[in-house]
C-alpha cells in the first residue's frame, strides 16, 4: 500500500464520518478528514460522540481501492479492517508508555476507562469492497467529561503531558497503515495479534444479555470466523454475540 496520505482539516464540522461520505466520490486513494471540533459526532450503537472541541483527535481516513488493500479484502472478511486500525492505535499508545486493550470489536480501553471510539462504515460493490470510512475519536487532553459518559479517559489524564492533535494524528497514522498493510499480507498473524489484546479475555466477568436483560458471568475466549464475540458460560458451553446482543458490566 502506498504511504502518502491526503490530510483535510477543518475548524469544526458535523462529523468527519459524513464528511468523508459527502467528499466520498471526488476523493482518490487514502485520505484523512480531520476536525478540531465535531457538532455532531458519531459512535458505536447510533451513540453520539461527545468531544471537547480542540482537545481530542477526531478523525475519519478514508480508504478507496487503488492502493492494493480493498481489492485483497473479501467482503466477508471486512473485520480485519477493525483489527488493524484497533491495532494501530494500540501501537500508538504503547509508544506512550502505556498499555491498552481492545474492547471488542474495537473501542480501545486502559484498565477499564475507554480512551478511543472507532465506527467503520463499509461499503460493497458487485461483491467488492468499494470503501472503507474509518471514523476514530481519541481522547488526548480532555480533563473533565459528561456526567452521561459512564467511564471516560485521556491520554492526559494517564500521561501527565499535553497532546497536539496535528502531531498525534502525524505519529498514528502510519502505525494505522502498517497495520492494514498486515491485513493483506498476513492476516492469521494480525488475528493473532488481536486476540492478544483483547480487553477481559480469558478473564471471569460480568455482562448483560441485552436479547433478554438477564446478567452473567462469563469469559471471553476470542471471535468466530464470522467475528462474532465467544463467551464461556459457566456451564462451560460457548456462547456467540454479535456487537448488540452483549453489554459489558463495568464497575
Amino acid at each position: 500500500m502506498k504511504n502518502m496520505t491526503d490530510i483535510i482539516w477543518y475548524e469544526s464540522i458535523d462529523s468527519t464520518n459524513n464528511q468523508a461520505k459527502r467528499l466520498l466520490k471526488d476523493l482518490t486513494g487514502t485520505t484523512v478528514i480531520a476536525a478540531k471540533e465535531q457538532t455532531s459526532g458519531r459512535g458505536q450503537r447510533g451513540n453520539k460522540w461527545t468531544s471537547e472541541a480542540g482537545s481530542n483527535l477526531t478523525f475519519s481516513l478514508v480508504l478507496k481501492p487503488g492502493d492494493g488493500l480493498l481489492e485483497n479484502i473479501p467482503p466477508d472478511c471486512q473485520f480485519v479492517i477493525s483489527e488493524a486500525v484497533a491495532l494501530g492505535i494500540r501501537d500508538y499508545i504503547a509508544a506512550e508508555n502505556v498499555s491498552a486493550k481492545i474492547k471488542w470489536p474495537n473501542d480501545i480501553y486502559v484498565s477499564d476507562r475507554k480512551i478511543c471510539g472507532i465506527l467503520i462504515e463499509n461499503t460493497v460493490d458487485g461483491g467488492n469492497l468499494s470503501g472503507s470510512i474509518i471514523g476514530i475519536g481519541m481522547n488526548l487532553n480532555q480533563q473533565r467529561f459528561p456526567r452521561e459518559i459512564p467511564n471516560p479517559t485521556s491520554l492526559a489524564l494517564i500521561t501527565g503531558k499535553a497532546y497536539r492533535p496535528e502531531e498525534v494524528l502525524e505519529e498514528l497514522l502510519p502505525r494505522i497503515m502498517a497495520r492494514l498493510d498486515e491485513a493483506v499480507s498476513g492476516p492469521s498473524g494480525l488475528l493473532s495479534s488481536y486476540l492478544g489484546s483483547m480487553y477481559r479475555k480469558d478473564e471471569p466477568a460480568r455482562y448483560t444479555d441485552v436479547r433478554t436483560g438477564t446478567e452473567f458471568t462469563g469469559i471471553i475466549r476470542g471471535i468466530s470466523d464470522s467475528a462474532l464475540l465467544q463467551v464461556e458460560l459457566p456451564d462451560g458451553t460457548i456462547r456467540e454475540f454479535s456487537f448488540k446482543e452483549i453489554g459489558y458490566i463495568i464497575s
